[in-house]
């Protein structure tokens, strides 16, 4: 079974900090190479990607997306047929805008079909940083609801390995129940 996993949020948000550090620090995971496509600075041009797997009849093939304004339409081509998104959000307060404005281009692009079908994951980044705003705020000004957030810190991989866990069952449990998840 292969599953379309994709980190998404804001330019410099933090998503493939977080993809490049499960890639080199979960141990036990099968995994492919890790190809980037990035200009001469190191920003993602197009997408991250590398396939993980944890056994040999599940694959997750991960991605990340370019998160400039200018990369809108690369960024439409690489969630095609997602199964699940890691939403990563910079805790930054004046990155706050940037972040309604990255999640108001995904709800576009996906419609209903995000947290419905396609399940969602949010990742509260930089959580170290002195200008982050309080996570209430946060996670007001992103106005979700019902999905796991995480707050995180990928250059050290802090909550991390727990958002990409939740992530994955999640699309599992789509896929075996077939989009009606059992209730507990």
């Amino acid at each position: 079974m292969h599953f379309k996993i994709v980190f998404w949020g804001p330019t410099l948000s933090g998503k493939t900090t977080a993809l490049r550090w499960i890639y080199d620090n979960i141990e036990g995971l099968a995994k492919g190479g890790f190809t980037s496509v990035e200009d001469p600075t190191g920003r993602t041009l197009y997408f991250d990607y590398t396939p993980l797997s944890a056994s040999g009849k599940v694959i997750f093939d991960v991605f990340t997306v370019a998160g400039q304004k200018r990369h809108r339409h690369q960024r439409r081509i690489v969630i095609q047929g997602t199964d699940g998104i890691i939403f990563v959000a910079d805790s930054l307060v004046s990155q706050l805008s940037e972040n309604t404005e990255s999640l108001n281009e995904l709800k576009q692009m996906l419609g209903n079909n995000l947290n419905s079908d396609i399940p969602l994951v949010v990742m509260l980044n930089k959580r170290d940083e002195p200008g982050a705003a309080d996570r209430k705020a946060l996670i007001d000004s992103l106005a979700l609801r019902d999905v796991p957030i995480f707050e995180t810190i990928a250059t050290k991989g802090t909550g991390v390995r727990r958002a990409f866990q939740a992530i994955a069952r999640e699309v599992l449990l789509k896929r075996l129940y077939k989009g009606s998840l059992p209730t507990v």
